[in-house]
């Protein structure tokens, strides 16, 4: 639902949106490797309530404090954040009537940011990177330094509360494995808390450790103990490693630079009209390469943790791929030939 009408709904219409939370569909596309299709589903978590991964962690979030008895009607909820957890806390604070500030840096899109006012968050800009080149540290040192100014706040605490991927362990994981009716040999999600990462990859461990978990990362996040480097990917990578990844949780973790991320957005958007995301974008390259090296594996799944209206500005703008300096060509696609909705002809 447009943000827009959501800021208009009455109480009771709220609640009702909220309970939609979950239950995203599964899409099935086809990567045309080598000349063979290869069929994967995408986990359209943009159909959640405002359109992103975000909203269950949201909901979690706000639950769990709740339950400790630190949330009131009237409270301060704060959070750093890129974007989409911005939006969705905004909805749950409307919806309990809590006050929230949002703490952003110059990374989060203009769209985020309209949405986050509209359903009436407070914005707390921060326009200094910290010191491996990113905004993170940054946001949280903001963060730290308004609850101490003001110690009623409440800072939900996306990358330390263990309510981030317990959600997605007892809602995203299974929700997975009954769409895909049990059978998942590969499962590809970007990271950047680690939350879903975290909560998905312990309950396919539990119930199918044969399913091989790849966490893809943008190149220049520190996550997986790469080195910094500047990036324009937003909502996956990070200036700090996760409070919820461990080696057990995943196999493989493949890093995705913008230019193949982007790519695989415009393209896939062309071809057949589903618009995802820039972490979305980095799942789908990341995917095609595994793909490429494991001709064997079959049933795949690729996490889409947020559509791409949220990127009109950005990456589906040519005026702004152009203004950083990125010239897409079809070797970011690689090795793709082809993006179909339905099985293409034989070649």
């Amino acid at each position: 639902m447009d943000v827009t009408a959501i800021a208009d709904l009455a109480p009771v219409e709220l609640n009702k949106l909220a309970q939609q939370l979950g239950n995203t569909p599964m899409e099935p596309i086809y990567l045309v490797i080598e000349g063979i299709a290869r069929k994967i589903h995408l986990k359209l978590e943009s159909e959640n309530p405002t359109g992103s991964v975000k909203d269950r962690t949201g909901y979690s979030l706000i639950q769990t404090v709740e339950a400790q008895g630190l949330l009131s009607k009237g409270s301060v909820v704060i959070e750093s954040t890129s974007g989409n957890l911005g939006v969705a806390l905004s909805f749950f604070c409307k919806l309990k009537e809590y006050r929230f500030i949002a703490v952003v840096d110059p990374k989060t899109t203009q769209e985020n940011l309209a949405k986050m006012q509209k359903l009436g968050a407070e914005i707390d800009m921060v326009d200094q990177p910290d010191e491996v080149g990113g905004y993170l540290l940054s946001r949280l040192r903001r963060v730290r330094e308004r609850c101490q100014e003001f110690p009623t706040y409440v800072w939900t605490n996306q990358y330390s509360n263990p309510a981030n991927p317990h959600i997605h362990y007892i809602s995203t994981g299974p929700e997975i494995y009954r769409q895909m009716h049990g059978e998942v040999d590969a499962l590809f999600m970007a990271v950047s808390t680690g939350g879903t990462l975290a909560g998905v990859g312990r309950f396919f461990r539990e119930v199918s450790p044969a399913t091989s978990v790849i966490g893809v990362d943008a190149h220049g996040s520190v996550i997986f103990g790469t080195p910094p480097a500047p990036r324009k990917l937003t909502g996956i990578g990070s200036s700090k490693s996760s409070s919820f990844i461990t080696r057990d949780l995943y196999n493989v973790h493949m890093l995705v630079k913008d230019e193949e991320a982007f790519t695989f957005c415009r393209v896939l958007w062309q071809t057949t009209g589903i618009k995802v995301g820039g972490s979305s974008g980095a799942v789908l390259a990341a995917c095609a390469k595994y793909l490429q090296a494991h001709p064997e594996v079959r049933n795949v799944v690729c996490v889409c943790a947020d559509g791409g209206d949220n990127y009109a500005d950005s990456i589906f703008n040519d005026n702004w791929i152009q203004k950083q300096g990125f010239n897409l060509s079809k070797e970011h696609l690689e090795p793709v030939q082809d993006i179909t909705y339905g099985l293409p002809c034989s070649r």
